[in-house]
């Protein structure tokens, strides 16, 4: 494990600017969405970039105003596939869709905002039973529902690794949980992803801009790192 300290994170994170804008996820609820609308928006982000997931969003609500269960099977499938085309696996994207939206049209009569009142663990198990919903969108769900947890995504995760914060998705998940106060997971979970954009990245990081090098088992096992 590693020796990094919830001080040498806010130092890092200050060197990147989040615009909230930029998150989906993050930017739909603050604008009161449902709990539907949220996640749906949250899941089209899975495996696609914030940018591409906010153009389909916005061209699915531009054609069916607010985003709900009714709303999306009253489309044809055709029409949801075409909205959906700029999305990778559209189609499968369209088929996941519509089951979501019939499973809480008939378990849930059409609604989820019961989630919001739920205690985290009953909620984030909830969420984990609907169709194409997995760990990290549940958690970006409950995150912006003031929930204590911490999504991990792909930016999150090579940070981790790379610190020496080894293991899946939940063992990451409960570093960060521990490392952070509750009140700071939101902006340190956007933070964090936003240092994984513009300076610890996939391909060519920008480790002699990282204040967390010294503590960076990547940066320490990688002698041309540090020429």
């Amino acid at each position: 494990m590693t020796d990094l300290t919830r001080d040498d994170v806010i130092k890092a994170l200050s060197l990147v600017m989040v615009n909230e804008r930029e998150f989906l996820g993050r930017w739909v609820f603050m604008n009161n969405v449902t709990v539907f609308e949220g996640l749906v928006a949250v899941m089209l982000t899975q495996n696609t970039s914030d940018k591409v997931a906010t153009r389909v969003y916005e061209r699915l609500k531009g054609r069916i105003g607010s985003i709900t269960p009714n709303a999306i099977l009253n489309l044809s499938r055709g029409e949801l596939e075409e909205i959906l085309r700029p999305i990778g696996s559209f189609r499968q994207r369209a088929s996941r869709l519509i089951e979501l939206a019939t499973v809480v049209n008939e378990r849930y009569g059409g609604s989820l905002e019961f989630i919001r009142n739920m205690n985290t663990e009953e909620a984030r198990k909830t969420l984990m039973s609907l169709p194409g919903v997995g760990p990290k969108t549940a958690d970006v769900v409950l995150l912006n529902l003031g929930k204590p947890v911490f999504p991990v995504d792909t930016h999150i995760m090579r940070i981790s690794h790379r610190l020496g914060i080894m293991g899946g998705y939940e063992r990451v998940s409960a570093f960060w949980i521990k490392l952070m106060k509750p009140n700071e997971y939101l902006m340190v979970h956007l933070g964090l992803i936003a240092f994984g954009r513009a300076i610890c990245r996939s391909r060519k990081p920008l480790c002699s801009n990282c204040p967390l090098r010294d503590k960076c088992r990547y940066y320490m096992s990688n002698k041309t790192l540090q020429a």
